[in-house]
C-alpha cells in the first residue's frame, strides 16, 4: 500500500510531464487519423496548396485553441477595452508584451508537436513538394532522375508516373527523408529554445528554488480551493434566491465581494520581494482595497512559471 501511494505521489508530482506526454500521444493519433482517413493527395497542380493546408491549418487551429484555453489570456484581455490601463498600467506599459509572449510560448507547444509529427510522417510534405513549380526545387529533387521527373513529379504520390517503379519509389523516399530531416530540426530547435527560455527565466528569478516550489504549490491549492468556494457560494446564492422567489419574501443579506474586489482579484500578479504575496488574491486579502484600481500599479508580469491562472 505504501509503495502504491509512493508511485501515485510520484505521478502527481510529474503531472506536467504526463500532460505533455498525453498531448504528444493525442497529436500523434490525430495526425495518423488525418493521414489515413481525411488526406487524399490530388496528384495535380493543387498538390502544394492541399499539402500545406493539411500541414499548417491544424497547427493554426491548435494555436488558437491554446490561446482560448489559457486562463491567463482572459485575465489579460477581459475588460481591456473599457479600461486600457489594465493591460498598460502606468510605469509598466511594456509588461503586457512580456505576458503576451509567455502566453504565446505556452500556446505554441501543441502546434509545434503537430508540425513535428506531421513532418516525421512525411505524407503532407511529400504531397506539397511534389506539386512544386520552382525550377530550383525541381533541380534539387530531380537531380540524377529521368527527365520525366520534371514533368510528372506531381504524380509521384499516386505512383502514376511513366517512370520506372524504382525511380518513383526513390523520389517518394527522398521527399519523405527531407520531411523527416525538417521534423527533427524543428524538434531540436524547439527543445533548445525551450531550455534557453527556461534557463533565462530561472536565472532572472527573484526568488529561490524552494520558495518557487512553495509558490507553485500555493498557486495550485488556491486554484482548487477557489473552484470549490465558487461552487459553494453559487449554490447558496441560487438556493436563497429561488427560496425567496417562490416564498415571495425579501432576501436576507448575502455577503459578496464588491465590484472593486472582483476587479482587483482578477488581475495578473507580480511577485515583490518586499511583500511576499503569492497571488493577486493573496495581495488583495493582505492589503485590502483602500487603493483604487486606478492607483494600483502592480505589474502584470509573473516571475518564472509559478502561477498560470
Amino acid at each position: 500500500m505504501d509503495a502504491f501511494q509512493g508511485i501515485l505521489k510520484s505521478i502527481l508530482n510529474q503531472k506536467t510531464v504526463i500532460g505533455y506526454s498525453f498531448l504528444a500521444l493525442l497529436t500523434l493519433g490525430s495526425e495518423r487519423l488525418f493521414s489515413l482517413v481525411a488526406f487524399k493527395c490530388p496528384c495535380s497542380t493543387e498538390n502544394v496548396v492541399y499539402g500545406l493546408v493539411f500541414l499548417f491549418a491544424p497547427a493554426w487551429v491548435l494555436l488558437i485553441l491554446g490561446f482560448f484555453l489559457n486562463g491567463r489570456s482572459w485575465r489579460l484581455f477581459t475588460g481591456c477595452c473599457v479600461n486600457p490601463r489594465k493591460i498598460f498600467p502606468r510605469g509598466h506599459s511594456c509588461r503586457f508584451f512580456y505576458v503576451l509572449g509567455q502566453i504565446t510560448l505556452s500556446s505554441l507547444v501543441a502546434p509545434v508537436m503537430w508540425l513535428s509529427v506531421a513532418l516525421l510522417n512525411g505524407t503532407f510534405y511529400e504531397c506539397a513538394m511534389s506539386g512544386t513549380k520552382s525550377s530550383r526545387l525541381l533541380g534539387v529533387i530531380c537531380e540524377g532522375k529521368p527527365k520525366e521527373c520534371w514533368e510528372e513529379l506531381y504524380k509521384v504520390s499516386c505512383g502514376k508516373t511513366s517512370m520506372t517503379p524504382m525511380d518513383t519509389e526513390e523520389l517518394k523516399l527522398s521527399l519523405q527523408a527531407q520531411s523527416q530531416i525538417l521534423g527533427w530540426c524543428l524538434i531540436c530547435s524547439a527543445s533548445f529554445f525551450s531550455l534557453l527560455t527556461t534557463c533565462y527565466a530561472r536565472c532572472r528569478s527573484k526568488v529561490s528554488y524552494l520558495q518557487m516550489s512553495f509558490w507553485k504549490t500555493y498557486a495550485q491549492k488556491e486554484k482548487e480551493q477557489l473552484e470549490k468556494v465558487f461552487l459553494d457560494y453559487a449554490n447558496k446564492l441560487s438556493e436563497r434566491n429561488l427560496k425567496c422567489f417562490f416564498e415571495n419574501k425579501r432576501p436576507d443579506v448575502f455577503p459578496m465581494p464588491t465590484f472593486a474586489a472582483w476587479e482587483a482579484a482578477s488581475q495578473l500578479h507580480s511577485f515583490h520581494q518586499s511583500q511576499q504575496h503569492y497571488s493577486t488574491l493573496h495581495r488583495v486579502v493582505e492589503d485590502g482595497l483602500e487603493l483604487s484600481l486606478e492607483d494600483d500599479e502592480t505589474p502584470m508580469v509573473l516571475v518564472g512559471t509559478a502561477h498560470n491562472v
